[in-house]
């Protein structure tokens, strides 16, 4: 998930924090607004789910070129 993130926005991402918590917990915000929760919808983020949510918000990844 991170690759993808930064595959697709590095050039825009300032600061990607992982933060470690305990009991099962895994939550994503992005500009201080919460885009995925476990503990909210009960369940694990598909694959690909956390970065659509991101592109959501973001808009569609950067081309930075073939250079």
């Amino acid at each position: 998930m991170t690759d993808e993130l930064l595959r697709g926005w590095a050039p825009v991402i300032e600061t990607l924090e992982l933060i470690p918590a305990g009991k099962g917990r895994f939550e994503v915000t992005l500009d201080g607004e919460l885009i995925f929760s476990k503990a909210e919808l009960g369940r694990h983020a598909e694959p690909g789910e956390v970065v659509a949510l991101a592109r959501e918000r973001m808009g569609p990844e950067i081309d930075r070129g073939s250079n």
